[in-house]
């Protein structure tokens, strides 16, 4: 179901990515990808992929991927922003120490590189 799904989507499998970032997180891998839709307009593919075992010893990549568009980067940043900022308070409350480490390594993201200014009047089905 999921190859029929992506057939359809403006981001079939022929489009490059423009930029490609891979980060390992534990039995985790996540990939930030940089794409154009038909129309020269930047979107940004998150993926988490996760090796999964069967039962006879081989293994599948458990995939989920986020699409997101330019008219969405500024509220997307903005909220996760916000909820790493909530985790890191939480965890400081309870004591937690190993989270000092991430305290001044977020930075605010600005998508205005990306040839936009976070705001389209394109509609989801001109994608």
């Amino acid at each position: 179901m999921e190859a029929a799904e992506n057939q359809n989507h403006p981001q079939n499998h022929d489009r490059e990515a423009i930029f490609a970032k891979a980060v390992r997180a534990g039995k985790r891998t996540y990939f930030f990808d940089v794409r154009t839709t038909k129309n020269s307009d930047f979107y940004l593919t998150i993926t988490e992929s996760k090796r999964k075992y069967n039962d006879d010893g081989t293994f599948i990549y458990q995939k989920h991927k986020i699409f997101l568009y330019k008219e969405d980067f500024e509220k997307f940043t903005d909220a996760l922003s916000e909820a790493l900022k909530k985790v890191i308070e939480l965890q400081k409350e309870k004591g937690e120490t190993s989270v000092e480490n991430l305290q001044g390594k977020f930075t605010d993201v600005n998508f205005e590189d990306l040839g936009g200014n976070g705001h389209s009047e394109k509609s989801a089905d001109d994608k």
